[in-house]
């Protein structure tokens, strides 16, 4: 067992029955210290998506929490990735955010580095090592790459279950968006920016908070217009028929309001009449393909979280990666999404409207940042830290449906995917390793969270 498990009592941080997570979640060094080791050194992370590196030596750097990495197109069109550090003296090897090349050389001392991470060249290697330097073993880190629908996350543990496996029920939902019209596209490079708080924040508000949209985002929705607009003030009757949430076995979450896709963009501006002709279009392809059900879910509002720290919206269409920068700061990266057969003057509109309202000066963005801010930095105070969160909104409620895969919240307001989300946590922070975990009844974490 590692020193970082032995300090943290994991099974005080997360009362799975009653909804309940200890403050100290957000502040904590200690506790911060075992999530890098066992969450952002087990789980999959997001990298890159196919539209951002379609060529051969096309690359991207990036994070994996706080590990630097590179990663490329090989000329077989696979994608490989590694730590963005060269292997000599451990100086950062890739300044540029993204380009394309066939090497790389370090600024240090001038060791190169194939596509394939290979060391090839060493600077004056015959007059000054004669001979005695094995470059076959100082080739740069590779990190496991696997990808679905065009998006490449990576992994740091070889005994971790594959991505497909990972992703599990889950994918039932991303399909509906990722597989639609051509597939997607992310449009890049991302923003960036620094937010004081802890990574948790932001992952646990897009997993599944349509609680605070109605309110947080009041005078913003009031401004901007759509059907969102119609729950401003949480005045909306906000149970069944509104939408519903989802969680998954290894914290996934996902969640609708149902038919409000346009969501923020003016119902009379220009970017709002493509979009919604757009959806109009598209949407019986979607039922017939899906049935009503099911098919309704394109041309909804959709927000989810990939565990542990990339999100999305569908509607407003961002895709984000929450990138920890210790326990009480993050950076933001930040991607629009469009489909890949929109008309280039939709896709306009769309990476428009995505910038205006979750970009870095985005109104919701900066709506949200103030709440999660205060959410990590009032945990300074001892006896705050000390308390607790509530997430039982919906508890007791939260059942299992035959056409929609997981746990099923039955309205888009409640907080079944947080439940979904820190019972993961708690299982993932605990566990000596997967193998432990993937022993366990597959069905288990269902009857836990539903109570039977």
């Amino acid at each position: 067992m590692s020193t970082n498990r032995t300090q943290v009592d994991v099974e005080s941080l997360v009362d799975v029955k009653n909804g309940i997570q200890a403050k100290r979640i957000f502040w904590d060094q200690q506790i911060y210290d075992l999530e890098i080791e066992q969450i952002f050194g087990k789980c999959w992370q997001f990298l890159t998506h196919d539209s951002l590196i379609p060529n051969p030596g096309d690359f991207t750097t990036g994070y994996m929490a706080e590990d630097e990495v590179i990663v490329m197109r090989q000329d077989d069109g696979s994608v490989k990735a590694f730590l963005n550090v060269c292997t000599h003296r451990g100086a950062r090897l890739v300044a540029a955010e993204v380009g394309n090349a066939r090497a790389f050389s370090c600024t240090y001392h001038g060791w190169s580095f194939g596509m394939d991470g290979a060391l090839k060249v060493v600077p004056m290697e015959e007059e000054l090592y004669r001979g005695s330097l094995d470059k076959s073993k100082f080739g740069l880190r590779e990190i496991r790459v696997e990808s679905y629908r065009g998006l490449y996350y990576g992994n740091f543990d070889a005994e971790a279950p594959s991505l497909n496996d990972y992703l599990g029920d889950v994918k039932f939902y991303l399909d509906i968006w990722m597989d639609i019209n051509g597939g997607i596209e992310l449009v890049g490079p991302p923003s960036r920016s620094l937010l004081n708080c802890n990574w948790k924040t932001p992952a646990e508000n897009f997993v599944g908070d349509a609680y605070h949209v109605g309110w947080t985002h009041l005078a913003s929705l009031m401004a901007l217009g759509g059907e969102l607009a119609a729950i401003g003030g949480n005045e909306a009757p906000p149970n069944e028929g509104l939408g519903m949430q989802v969680t998954s076995r290894f914290g996934h979450g996902f969640g609708v309001l149902w038919d409000t896709a346009p969501a923020v963009h003016a119902i009379n501006s220009k970017a709002g009449t493509l979009y919604r002709e757009w959806f109009a279009s598209r949407k019986p392809k979607m039922v017939e393909k899906l049935g009503a059900k099911v098919g309704r879910i394109y041309g909804s509002h959709l927000n989810g979280t990939i565990f542990p720290n990339n999100s999305y919206l569908l509607g407003t269409n961002t895709f984000k990666l929450w990138v920890p920068r210790g326990p009480h700061q993050i950076e933001v990266f930040s991607w629009a999404i469009v489909e890949k057969e929109m008309p280039a003057e939709l896709k306009n509109a769309v990476v428009s409207g995505m910038n205006s309202t979750f970009g870095i000066a985005g109104m919701l963005e900066a709506d949200d940042s103030d709440n999660m801010e205060t959410m990590t930095k009032n945990n300074r105070g001892r006896m705050t830290r000390e308390g607790k969160l509530n997430s039982q909104l919906g508890l007791g409620f939260d059942k299992l449906d035959p056409d929609f895969p997981g746990v099923i919240g039955q309205s888009a307001i409640g907080e079944t995917s947080y439940r979904g989300f820190y019972r993961a946590y708690k299982e993932i922070m605990g566990a000596d390793n997967w193998k432990a975990i993937l022993k366990l009844d597959p069905d288990a974490w269902k009857h836990e969270l539903i109570g039977q």
